[in-house]
């Protein structure tokens, strides 16, 4: 929308926000396309048309999560992976942390080096390379050392799947689902 982005916050409905604006403590600071970069709790992020804010993870030392589906009730979460951020979605039918070949790229991790293997996946089988991560954070929370896989191709986003989940203790609360860190 040219200068400004249409937000849609804790579900309310969506409001074109100018850049320099604010809206329920988000701060549009600029728009590019499809991606609008927005301050929220004194940190930037990006947001991509049908990502919400509301899916935001902050940081406020208590290692805990909270996070808010989705229309559809699904979980998206911005975090990182050895310090690169990574749009996730939560999936406890994933066994591990699965990241797409250009998620890897951009990380720095290389398919190559990790034990090659095939997977079944929702859309059939795929060759993967299994790597442990040094660091996956999502708010306050960093797991070291996370067992992954890397998919050969593309993936439209990447999974937090069972191998960060187990090590969190997980509560579902109708639209709500917090995470709170065991070990």
């Amino acid at each position: 929308m040219g200068s400004r982005a249409l937000l849609m916050i804790d579900g309310g409905e969506p409001q074109a926000v100018a850049v320099g604006q604010s809206l329920a403590g988000v701060k549009v600071i600029s728009v590019h396309g499809d991606q609008a970069v927005v301050e929220i709790g004194g940190r930037k992020r990006p947001l991509r048309v049908g990502q919400h804010a509301t899916g935001a993870a902050p940081a406020d030392g208590s290692g805990t999560v909270v996070m808010t589906a989705d229309n559809q009730g699904h979980f998206y979460v911005t975090g990182s992976v050895n310090g690169a951020a990574v749009r996730f979605l939560v999936d406890t039918g994933a066994t591990m942390v699965s990241l797409g070949a250009g998620d890897a790229r951009r990380i720095g991790l290389d398919f190559n080096r990790g034990q090659k293997g095939m997977t079944q996946t929702a859309n059939g089988q795929a060759l993967v390379s299994k790597v442990k991560l040094d660091t996956v954070r999502i708010g306050d929370v960093t797991l070291h050392n996370v067992d992954a896989l890397i998919h050969q191709n593309e993936m439209p986003i990447a999974l937090l799947g069972m191998s960060f989940l187990n090590r969190m203790e997980m509560q579902r609360d109708g639209s709500t689902m917090t995470l709170r860190k065991r070990f």
